[in-house]
């Protein structure tokens, strides 16, 4: 089961941070990814953390995203930064299976969502 929040409304510019916690025990064996949507659009991949700790984004938020985990705590983040609205979306975090990673059908266990909003 995995969790998302952090979600909310900023400035264009801003900055926020998600965080996906997931339950059960072997997370650290899994890589998790964070896709979005926006509305009218469909679901787009944004990054992925893989469980030996390398990490790859969309060209689209390369340089301004940033996506972590702490396996201690079976957390995963997304740090967003330099914001801006066409990054409004509700934020999914999801547990890699198998595939090609920017797909969303490559992931099997996916949160429910939250909203980030970007206001210009």
């Amino acid at each position: 089961q995995l969790q998302a929040s952090g979600g909310g409304l900023v400035h264009d510019g801003g900055s926020l941070r998600l965080s996906c916690a997931a339950s059960g025990r072997t997370f650290s064996g899994y890589a998790m990814g964070w896709f979005r949507q926006a509305p009218g659009k469909e679901r787009e991949f944004v990054a992925v953390s893989w469980s030996g700790g390398n990490t790859d984004y969309a060209d689209s938020v390369k340089g301004r995203f940033t996506v972590s985990r702490d396996n201690a705590k079976n957390t995963v983040y997304l740090q967003m930064n330099s914001l801006k609205p066409e990054d409004t979306a509700v934020y999914y975090c999801a547990r890699f299976n198998s595939g090609g990673y920017s797909y969303a059908r490559s992931y099997n266990y996916w949160g429910q969502g939250t909203l980030v909003t970007v206001s210009s």
